[in-house]
């Protein structure tokens, strides 16, 4: 695992990453790793309704799962498999942190049909999910709760209806107890992480005052990993920002 290349005002190590240089590195499922996650997705969430297949995959196999809306989960949950399908280069002593999947919910109207996701306006949060999950056995890295992720340097836009620019990585709030880890060998543990899109202020708000101060002010608006693109951006308070 690289070391930080700065810390923020808060204390906390900053990574920035050169482009990668290995080849690519053709990657498939393994059906009884996607079978173990599917059924953990069926116990905790409800019937998988459809997978959204990689087709050609680098380093990892993503696929993302889709849990239509119920009355009791009245959105879209997306859960990712194939993150796991490797460990991550966890810190000395981390090692039970070492295999994650992601998560995150759709409102009940967003357009999900294939034909849809031609337009970025309703892909994007599927573009994240396969990045985030690819991200850390591509730069050789780890992914936990806590870590924020900005869309570029500087950050820009996830899409054109959103301000969004990153992400900050949580325990699933939306889901029920149980779903957050699972047990898939004695050995092998995947944890879940919520995905919770960020503005540009709420990433700098994290490094200047650390991700405590940022979860605070999430709950306090009872943000979770269920996206709502114009929702209030939590670093703007009455007399500005932070």
């Amino acid at each position: 695992m690289s070391e930080p290349s700065e810390y923020s005002e808060s204390g906390n190590p900053i990574y920035r990453y050169e482009p990668r240089k290995s080849p690519f590195e053709p990657a498939i499922g393994d059906p009884k790793h996607i079978q173990a996650i599917d059924e953990h997705i069926k116990k905790h969430i409800g019937e998988v309704s459809w997978v959204f297949h990689e087709i050609i995959s680098d380093l990892v196999h993503i696929d993302v799962h889709f849990v239509n809306p119920t009355n009791e989960r009245p959105f879209f949950t997306l859960v990712t498999s194939g993150m796991s399908a490797r460990a991550m280069k966890v810190p000395e002593g981390a090692e039970e942190l070492s295999y994650a999947e992601l998560v995150l919910c759709l409102p009940p109207n967003w357009q999900v049909l294939q034909e849809d996701f031609k337009n970025e306006d309703n892909y994007w949060p599927i573009r994240l999910l396969k990045m985030l999950a690819r991200m850390p056995h591509e730069y050789e890295t780890w992914l936990g709760a806590g870590h924020t992720l900005p869309n570029g340097d500087p950050p820009e836009p996830l899409a054109g209806n959103t301000n969004f620019c990153g992400a900050i990585l949580a325990s699933p709030i939306l889901a029920p107890d149980g779903f957050g880890a699972l047990q898939a060998t004695p050995e092998l543990t995947i944890h879940f992480y919520s995905v919770i899109p960020l503005y540009a202020e709420e990433m700098n708000l994290k490094l200047s005052k650390g991700a405590e101060v940022l979860f605070e002010r999430l709950e306090e608006d009872q943000v979770s990993e269920l996206i709502d693109v114009k929702r209030k951006n939590v670093a703007k308070k009455r007399f500005g920002l932070f």
